[in-house]
């Protein structure tokens, strides 16, 4: 299975700065939008073109949205215009300080991605289910009365590193400062935008700091770059709210750790390196940072950039780590029951689910950024592993992967469609470790993917998953695209075990969707 390549493309052209800058611009008029800084009369943000449409993602009541986006939909609207009118929405009302507002926000590309694997007549599906949500949650929110987002003026930026200028305003909990600031970076260029908020991110690993920023870039690629702006603006809110949060020695940790490591090896000023590793060495590392603490991990990172390892090499380590986390997870204690997450379960915001979405962001965002901001995420993405496995409880080092002998064991079939039937059977009865051997059974005996995706995929679909469904869904997808052979397929291990654990909770809207969309 490969991912699409014309959005792997855009994220590799960016980061090495090869990129036509035109490109972003014509894929932003042909949605009709416009820059929304200062220049604009008023303090409102408008969309230009497009903004009737977003209009009417925050002023339709949920329960009459979908009809709606059919009708958009028949009159010759595009999916991909829809989703950026929803995006444009999402960024206005919430400016990512609401949770419910910025999970939805980071649902979107990848429910557009979601929709191009299905058949033509599904592919809506995905997407109005994450425009109900998001609808539904700005119409909870107050709607157009309570928009956060509003034009600020550009800040006049000082010599040196803008992006430590940014940084500095948002350690100074100065949102005003923060956002002019992060305005006259986007003024110069996306790229600079994105290099900068990212100097804000790396002082914590917190997973929304993390996964907000990488979400918003990744929907410039379906959006133009002409607005990465507005959808990085809510990392920059969200980084100075979190200011403002109690902080701990370890919360504060990666300030110190990530500057003392970048000048110990000798990193600032240097290119990434291209040296190609062997299965045996990305396995070693990934088993160090997994066993480490996070300081250690994050040093291992940054020794083997140093030697000059290729950044996609040392990003594939830290996803497998990571990877870990959900096939060893005994799941939620009782204390950590809530509605639609029960005992045992590790779909939704659960330590593997958090922690794979993380490492992914950490890995796209370093082929996406200057050569220090490189470096930086691919230190903090091994910290941030090995700190998920040592400080949200449970023993990680000792549980045993999924899947386990007990239930390979039971697999007596090797036909490809007789596991594909019981892969769905284990599904649909909450089955989590059997549904893991199952799909591990299908790889081991090399088995082609795609049937296994779209199985997982219509789950992925119908399901509420907590927030995460669609997002870990695509993390899955890149990691597996993006991984040797030999490791692959235990990110669709893992995919198999979360779907397993959240079915039975379908997704608010998707039955109306069907109706309105004429799908049986």
């Amino acid at each position: 299975m490969n991912a699409p390549r014309t959005r792997r493309t855009f994220l590799a052209d960016v980061g090495r700065g090869m990129m036509v800058s035109t490109l972003g611009f014509e894929v932003a008029n042909g949605l009709g939008l416009a820059p929304a800084f200062a220049e604009e009369a008023g303090n409102a943000i408008h969309f230009g073109a497009i903004e009737p449409l977003v209009c009417l993602m925050q002023e339709t009541p949920a329960e009459r949205l979908l009809p709606k986006l059919a009708d958009q939909l028949r009159s010759g609207t595009e999916l991909r215009r829809l989703m950026a009118a929803a995006a444009l929405a999402n960024a206005r009302t919430f400016g990512g300080e609401d949770y419910v507002g910025f999970h939805t926000m980071m649902a979107l590309a990848p429910a557009f991605y979601m929709s191009q694997e299905l058949p033509e007549e599904s592919r809506p599906l995905p997407v109005f289910k994450v425009l109900y949500r998001n609808t539904n949650r700005i119409q909870e929110f107050g709607g157009r009365s309570r928009e956060v987002l509003r034009q600020v003026a550009p800040a006049a930026l000082a010599r040196g590193s803008s992006g430590e200028q940014l940084r500095d305003a948002v350690r100074g909990k100065d949102v005003n400062a923060a956002e002019q600031t992060f305005a006259a970076l986007a003024q110069n260029s996306p790229e600079e935008a994105f290099n900068g908020v990212l100097h804000a991110v790396h002082d914590n690993t917190e997973v929304h700091r993390v996964v907000l920023p990488y979400r918003a870039w990744d929907m410039a690629g379906i959006i133009g770059l002409e607005q990465a702006h507005t959808l990085l603006r809510q990392s920059v809110r969200y980084c100075v709210k979190a200011e403002s949060w109690q902080h701990s020695p370890t919360w504060d940790r990666p300030r110190t750790l990530l500057p003392e490591l970048l000048d110990e090896h000798g990193l600032l000023g240097r290119s990434p390196g291209n040296r190609v590793a062997e299965d045996g060495w990305v396995d070693s590392l990934s088993q160090t940072i997994f066993r480490s603490t996070p300081t250690q991990a994050a040093a291992a990172a940054a020794e083997a950039l140093a030697e000059g390892m290729s950044p996609d090499a040392i990003g594939e380590a830290i996803t497998l780590a990571a990877n870990q986390l959900i096939l060893r997870d005994l799941g939620r204690r009782p204390q950590e029951e809530v509605p639609g997450k029960p005992v045992g379960s590790v779909h939704g915001d659960s330590i593997g689910v958090h922690a794979c979405d993380s490492a992914n962001a950490w890995r796209n965002m370093a082929r996406a950024s200057n050569a220090r901001n490189c470096f930086a995420n691919l230190i903090l993405g091994a910290y941030q592993v090995a700190l998920d496995r040592t400080a949200r409880g449970g023993d990680f080092l000792n549980w045993q992967p999924l899947p386990v002998g007990w239930h390979l064991d039971q697999i007596k079939s090797q036909d490809p469609n007789s596991l594909l039937r019981e892969t769905k059977e284990a599904i649909r009865e909450n089955l989590q470790a059997k549904a893991s051997a199952l799909v591990h059974r299908y790889g081991e005996l090399g088995h082609p993917p795609r049937p296994i995706f779209d199985l997982l995929l219509r789950y992925a679909v119908s399901e509420d998953g907590s927030l995460h469904a669609e997002k870990f869904y695509r993390t899955v997808s890149e990691e597996f695209a993006s991984t040797r052979s030999a490791f692959r397929w235990r990110h669709l291990v893992a995919l198999a075990r979360v779907t397993a654990s959240e079915f039975g909770r379908p997704a608010p809207g998707l039955a109306e969707a069907r109706s309105v969309l004429r799908i049986a």
